[in-house]
């Protein structure tokens, strides 16, 4: 499936959790959730009242740090994604 992200949203590959030591198996709702991931699709940016474009300072391939529980999780061509709105995005990992 062929996406195309629209407005002042991103596609994340989100990172995954880290596994515990000692080999502990621990139900998927008992971990936490991961809140770092890559941009890989960024929309066009906002639109402001009179129709001007704002472009993200986002871009594909920067690591960021998102809210817990924000976005919309998908999965396209057997990859897990997560789609945000930018301000659901509290930092970019320099």
């Amino acid at each position: 499936m062929a996406l195309r992200i629209l407005g002042d949203r991103v596609m994340i590959k989100v990172d995954e959790a880290p596994e515990t030591e000692g080999g502990i198996l621990l139900p998927e709702t008992a971990q936490e959730k991961p809140q770092r991931g890559t941009i890989v699709v960024v929309g066009e940016g906002t639109r402001t009242e009179d129709g001007e474009l704002i472009p993200s300072d986002l871009q594909e391939g920067d690591v960021v740090i998102f809210a817990k529980y924000g976005g919309t999780d998908i999965t396209d061509e057997g990859e897990d994604y997560k789609i945000l709105e930018t301000s659901q995005i509290y930092a970019k990992v320099v």
